[in-house]
């Protein structure tokens, strides 16, 4: 095999019905230069022998077999085991465009940058072959050094740009050299993506979107309830904001996207726990509810955020009344259209 440019890295686990596509995004790609490394996370469907078949028949594709262990354990194994200049990594059951790695790479060698980020798609699946696609994108711009990107930094917070891998192609030899993992915890893409741009010196952003992301699995972020979601919202709250303060940025562009950021986050929170999956009763949804609004946080970032739809201005209000008995109607109302007609709210969602 000539050099391998790209080390495409992909943990599958019970996506028998999706990973076949994946893999035949990744064949189909223009640059033929890789190596693709599957991660079977012990998975107790079909998904790992789909694999072995495509990998049977294509000397690049390599399946890894191991107990199950969660996303982040498979994507460190495979981490340890990569030879590509550079690393991507896929989710399996999304697909990717074809010229996706060929145009990251080119981008990546012209600017000898750490990190390519690129826009991409959220389809929702309101019905079986019926769906809505969101774009997420910015201009295309190149950060030759810590200061250009700091500065920008919030721009690519702002599209949602720099919290999944997916979007992204990282220098290997930046992620080997700084000892780059992906911690063991559940939506283990934000530190991940924390700990890459943290110190990061060349970075280049391209305008073309490439990913498709899919929302149509019955266990989606759209349906699912997530316990602990608050908690975990506030500890990447505090994240992002020392990862300013080490930064020593503390423009206005960048704090309001921050404060932005936490009360659309914490409305998702309020809406987790209306969710018809959590077990608490109503009044017990409520206290909590209560609760969450008692952060002096929730104040100070009310102060500083400036939502950018009527959607979100409409959605803010109760908390800016403090009202828990509002706010508590308001999550119920998006609940049910979330759960009821998953194309109005994707509709709403869009802009926000």
């Amino acid at each position: 095999m000539s050099e391998i440019k790209v080390s495409i890295i992909m943990p599958v686990y019970k996506v028998e019905e999706y990973v076949g596509k994946a893999i035949e995004s990744i064949q189909a790609q223009t640059m033929k230069e890789w190596e693709f490394l599957i991660v079977d996370d012990g998975t107790p469907d079909r998904s790992g022998e789909i694999c072995d078949a495509y990998a049977a028949k294509d000397d690049r594709i390599h399946v890894i077999h191991k107990e199950n262990g969660g996303a982040p354990s498979a994507r460190n194994l495979a981490i340890d085991m990569a030879k590509g200049e550079y690393m991507y990594f896929l989710d399996s059951d999304d697909w990717a465009e074809p010229t996706m790695l060929e145009d990251m790479y080119n981008l990546a060698k012209r600017d000898q940058a750490q990190l390519v980020v690129a826009g991409f798609y959220i389809d929702t699946y309101y019905e079986k072959d019926k769906y809505l696609t969101d774009n997420y994108v910015v201009e295309d711009a190149v950060y030759p050094n810590k200061e250009a990107f700091r500065k920008n930094a919030y721009k690519l917070f702002d599209k949602n740009l720099l919290y999944t891998p997916w979007n992204k192609l990282y220098e290997s030899k930046y992620i080997m050299e700084n000892n780059l993992r992906f911690p063991t915890t559940f939506w283990d893409d934000f530190p991940f993506n924390v700990s890459i741009v943290r110190n990061v010196e060349r970075v280049t952003v391209t305008s073309k979107q490439y990913y498709h992301f899919l929302r149509a699995r019955s266990e989606s972020e759209t349906t699912a309830y997530r316990p602990g979601m608050y908690e975990k919202r506030e500890e990447e709250h505090g994240w992002m904001v020392n990862l300013y303060k080490e930064w020593k940025v503390m423009d206005e562009n960048s704090m309001e996207m921050i404060a932005r950021r936490y009360v659309e986050r914490f409305i998702g929170c309020v809406e987790n726990i209306t969710n018809p999956k959590c077990e608490m009763s109503a009044s017990e949804k409520r206290k909590e509810i209560k609760q969450m609004m008692k952060n002096p946080r929730l104040k100070q970032m009310l102060k500083l955020a400036k939502p950018r739809s009527s959607y979100m201005k409409l959605m803010v209000l109760p908390l800016k009344w403090n009202s828990t008995l509002l706010i508590y109607w308001e999550a119920n109302v998006i609940t049910l259209v979330k759960t009821k007609n998953t194309k109005l709210f994707t509709k709403l969602k869009v802009g926000r």
